[in-house]
């Protein structure tokens, strides 16, 4: 049966079915609705939000719908402000008990009818698996707060730029929230009001301390090039892959930093000519395989508008995201039940916040993490007290 979520935290249990509101629902009833909420976790329950790639609900809202939604989303935007001018915090309160019950019955009501809509005009998507587990992930990150520490930062008071970042942090939630659907190839970016941990500052890094001993960190070597070799069906290299294309692609006359700049000057310039390059890396064969006709259809069944230039940017930044994105999901399944958990993710590593309790645990993590669909990858591992002061570790998959 079609409802609502009258909140999203797993503490605010509510719901919108068949005309009325309940606090305690029958779960086995429930099976649509339009966003994930986290007391929903892990119920047989299909989302609309996902069916339409994460699309704001006025983006999909049918016409003969629109009307309705626009006077209901302006009262529920009055509500919105006017907590924020009594400070209230909703991360803290239940939205359900700030509002009268009518409201919630109309903004509910509307709701099903676009969500009943998007069901029947859009097709499952064939990732759609993927996008629920990793929604289901990043929620739990949104309302896992860091530990963070500014009094690190006191020595360095005196300069401008330290105490505009102390200000700016201490405005955000000191959680990450992620938005899955933030880049057309999937890559994360965050909410606003998150903490910036996608653009966070080197210098600035030393604030995060684990909650539980210390943080490590999983790092793939070369993430891209080894996504490349993965879609050509190429065996992965042992080592540094730029140390290995300096000897073996540029035969030993290139150093590692040279051979690294110039792959990646080739790589994604379709007009740059490379005999050595495209010997080892056949990107035209890859060009050909996933992209058609203005559109890139990725290994990992996501489709992306391009044009001939920024074809296979896409192909291989898209799969590189989703894969890494794939062995967190893996990583995390192997957590399960512990008290080390994925703390967040940058990029083309994760972020454990680890207990000493199961560090013996680390050689299982770091297989997962590094066999791929694609072979495995070599990864690098630091760890440490703070983020801003990780050292490498030398461990074995």
């Amino acid at each position: 049966m079609l409802f609502q979520s009258l909140d999203t935290k797993e503490k605010c249990v509510g719901i919108y079915q068949d005309g009325k509101l309940s606090y305690q629902p029958k779960y086995e009833e429930l099976t649509k609705t339009w966003g994930y909420s986290s007391f929903l976790r892990d119920k047989p329950i299909e989302y609309a939000s996902l069916y339409c790639n994460g699309k704001a609900i006025e983006e999909v809202c049918p016409e003969s719908l629109k009307e309705d939604w626009g006077k209901i989303s302006s009262r529920l935007r009055a509500f919105l402000i006017s907590f924020r001018e009594a400070k209230i915090d909703l991360d803290e309160n239940c939205f359900f008990d700030l509002v009268p019950e009518r409201f919630l019955m109309e903004f509910c009501e509307v709701k099903n009818q676009i969500t009943e809509y998007v069901f029947d005009s859009h097709i499952k998507p064939k990732n759609y698996n993927f996008l629920y587990d990793l929604t289901q992930l990043v929620d739990d990150m949104s309302y896992t707060k860091l530990n963070t520490d500014l009094s690190v930062l006191r020595s360095d008071m005196a300069q401008f730029k330290v105490r505009q970042f102390i200000k700016k942090i201490k405005k955000v939630q000191p959680c990450v929230k992620y938005n899955i659907f933030g880049t057309k190839t999937g890559r994360l970016t965050t909410k606003k009001n998150s903490f910036p941990i996608l653009t966070l500052d080197k210098d600035y890094r030393k604030i995060l301390k684990p909650n539980n001993d210390w943080f490590v960190e999983f790092d793939y070597n070369a993430a891209e090039l080894r996504t490349l070799l993965g879609l050509l069906e190429k065996e992965q290299p042992i080592g540094d892959l730029h140390d290995w294309n300096a000897k073996h692609v540029y035969q030993s006359s290139h150093t590692r930093e040279e051979a690294k700049k110039r792959i990646f000057s080739w790589l994604y310039n379709p007009a740059h000519k490379d005999y050595l390059s495209s010997r080892a890396y056949d990107r035209d064969s890859v060009v050909q395989k996933y992209y058609n006709q203005g559109q890139v259809s990725t290994f990992f069944d996501r489709t992306i508008p391009a044009d001939d230039h920024h074809a296979l940017n896409y192909i291989i930044q898209s799969t590189c995201s989703d894969l890494i994105l794939r062995q967190a999901l893996k990583v995390n399944k192997l957590l399960a039940g512990t008290k080390t958990r994925i703390a967040f993710m940058i990029h083309d590593s994760i972020v454990l916040d680890m207990s000493t309790e199961e560090e013996s645990r680390l050689n299982e993590i770091l297989k997962t993490f590094a066999d791929t669909c694609f072979g495995t990858f070599e990864t690098n591992v630091k760890a440490g007290k703070n983020f801003g002061d990780m050292k490498r570790l030398w461990i074995h998959s």
